[in-house]
C-alpha cells in the first residue's frame, strides 16, 4: 500500500484512527454508532468521541499498557505532535461516552464476513455456525465484585477474580462473531443464548455441545427456521429419542419432545504411538436427508464446533494473553467486552478478506497471531488510514499473513490437562503425558436396535 495512502482526521481528531484497521471501521462508522448512541458532543473537546472510541480498540490491541500507554501509541505517526492527555482526562473521557456508542458498533460490524472460500464455511448450502460460552475474569473490586459475584470456591478457597461469562454464536470457517451476548457468571450458557436466537435464520446449521441440548433449545431453534447439530448425551441422563425409522447410512428419525430429529450413533477411535482411546456420540440434527447430509458427513461437521474454542483462544489468550479486564466497575466492564468483541471482528474482517484477493488460501492457514502483531505495527506507524475507496483487500497485514502461513490441518491429539507455563507448581495430575501426537481417526456409525 503506497504511502500516499496515509492520512489523519485533522487537528484534534488525528490521534482517532487504528491504522490500516481503519479501512474496516471507518470514521463514518463511528460517527454513526456515537449518532445512533446519542453520544456525540455538541462542542469539539481535546477528546472527541470518535477518538475516545478508537482508544477503545487500540486498548485492545495494546492490551498489556496502560491508557496513557495507549493513546501514545495513536500520536506516534501523525505528523504534528499531539499531547498526551493524564489518565483521569482519558478516564473521565471514557466514561463521558459510556457503553451505547460500543454496543452500537458492535452492531454495525457483526455478521457473517465474506469469504474466498465457500467450501470451507458451508454444509448441505448452509451456512455453518457454532454457539458456546467461556468465562473472563474481571479486576477484583468491590464494584465488579457486586455486579459480577465470584465463582463458588473450591478445597482451595474462593475464585481469585470476578467472572463474567460470554456466549456467542460465532461462523465456523471464518471465526467472525454473528452475535454476542454477557454478564454475569451467576447466569448460565442456555440464558444467554437464548438472547442470540433471533440472529438465526433458514439457510444456517447451528453446531453445539451437549449444553445446548435440551428439548426446549431444539424448539427454539428450529422455530427460527435454521437447522441444528447437537451433540447429546448418553447413559442415565439421555434423552429419550426412541427410534421411529431406521436409515440406509445407519442413522435413525425420531422425536424429541414433538421436534422431529434424526440421530447419529457413533464410535470415534483415534490412534497415536501412545496408546488408542476410543469414544461414543450422539448426534442429534434437524437436516433429515441422509443422502443430502450423510452421518459420516456429520461427524466430520461436528468437528468444526471448536472453531468456537478457538476463537476464545484467540480472545482471551492471543489477544488479552492471560491478563484480566482493566475496567474497575462494571460500566467500564461493559464498555471494554464491547471493544473487545468489536475489535476481534475487525481482525476477523481483514483477515477474510485476503481470501477474497486469495480464495485458493483456507482462512485456517493464516495466523492470527500474526494479524494482530502486524495490526498493532500499522496502529504505531498510523500506516493505511484511508479516506475513501478501499483498492487493496489485502493491505500490509494481509501481505504479513501470506508471506508465512500456517502448515495445513493435521490431525493430532493431547489431553485437556492443566498446563501453565509460567506456573512453578506442577498440575494435579502428575504423571500426565503433555504431549502432542500426530493421530489417525476411525468413525464407525453405529446401527441401533429397533426394539420391540
Amino acid at each position: 500500500m503506497p504511502d500516499s495512502a496515509i492520512n489523519h482526521a485533522p487537528g484534534v481528531f488525528a490521534p482517532g484512527h487504528l491504522g490500516e484497521l481503519t479501512r474496516v471501521v471507518p470514521f463514518d462508522m463511528v460517527d454513526a454508532a456515537l449518532e445512533a448512541a446519542g453520544g456525540r458532543e455538541r462542542r469539539v473537546r481535546r477528546l472527541p468521541s470518535r477518538v475516545v472510541i478508537y482508544l477503545l480498540l487500540a486498548g485492545v490491541l495494546f492490551a498489556d499498557q496502560g491508557w496513557k500507554q495507549v493513546f501514545s501509541r495513536l500520536v506516534t505517526g501523525p505528523p504534528a505532535p499531539v499531547k498526551t492527555p493524564s489518565a483521569s482526562s482519558l478516564s473521565q473521557a471514557m466514561r463521558r461516552v459510556g457503553t451505547a456508542p460500543l454496543r452500537e458498533l458492535f452492531t454495525l460490524l457483526k455478521g457473517p464476513a465474506v469469504c474466498g472460500s465457500r467450501q470451507v464455511t458451508r454444509f448441505a448450502g448452509r451456512l455453518v455456525v457454532a454457539i458456546d460460552g467461556t468465562q473472563m475474569a474481571v479486576a477484583d473490586t468491590e464494584a465488579n465484585r457486586a455486579r459480577y459475584p465470584k465463582p463458588r470456591g473450591g478445597v482451595n478457597g474462593e475464585a481469585g477474580y470476578p467472572m463474567i461469562r460470554l456466549v456467542a454464536i460465532l461462523t465456523a470457517g471464518t471465526r467472525s462473531v454473528i452475535d454476542a451476548a454477557f454478564g454475569t457468571d451467576a447466569v448460565g450458557e442456555l440464558t444467554y443464548a437464548r438472547q442470540l436466537i433471533s440472529c438465526l435464520q433458514p439457510g444456517m446449521v447451528l453446531l453445539g455441545d451437549r449444553n445446548f441440548a435440551t428439548y426446549g433449545f431444539f424448539r427454539e431453534v428450529a422455530e427460527t427456521g435454521a437447522d441444528f447439530l447437537f451433540r447429546a448425551r448418553t447413559g442415565l441422563s439421555a434423552m429419550k429419542l426412541p427410534v421411529l425409522q431406521q436409515l440406509a447410512d445407519g442413522s435413525y428419525l425420531s422425536h424429541a419432545a414433538g421436534q422431529r430429529v434424526r440421530v447419529i450413533d457413533a464410535e470415534l477411535t483415534v490412534t497415536t504411538e501412545a496408546k488408542t482411546l476410543t469414544a461414543e456420540y450422539r448426534l442429534v440434527t434437524t437436516l433429515l436427508d441422509p443422502i443430502q447430509a450423510p452421518a459420516l458427513g456429520l461427524v466430520r461437521l461436528y468437528h468444526e464446533r471448536w472453531e468456537i474454542e478457538t476463537a476464545y483462544c484467540e480472545l482471551k489468550s492471543r489477544i488479552l494473553n492471560g491478563r484480566v479486564l482493566r475496567g474497575r466497575h462494571p460500566a467500564a466492564v461493559i464498555q471494554e467486552t464491547w471493544a473487545l468483541l468489536s475489535c476481534y471482528q475487525v481482525l476477523r474482517t481483514a483477515m477474510t478478506d485476503v481470501t477474497l484477493r486469495h480464495p485458493e488460501i483456507d482462512p485456517d492457514r493464516l495466523s492470527f497471531t500474526i494479524g494482530l502483531r502486524s495490526a498493532r505495527d500499522q496502529v504505531v506507524q498510523a500506516r493505511g488510514i484511508l479516506s475513501g475507496t478501499v483498492v487493496d483487500l489485502v493491505g500490509r497485514i494481509g501481505a504479513a499473513m501470506l508471506a508465512e502461513p500456517l502448515p495445513a490441518r493435521r490431525i493430532r491429539s493431547r489431553p485437556r490437562v492443566v498446563k501453565r507455563a509460567i506456573s512453578k507448581y506442577r498440575a494435579k495430575e502428575r504423571d500426565v503425558d503433555r504431549r502432542t501426537y500426530p493421530a489417525t481417526l476411525d468413525t464407525r456409525i453405529l446401527t441401533p436396535d429397533p426394539g420391540p
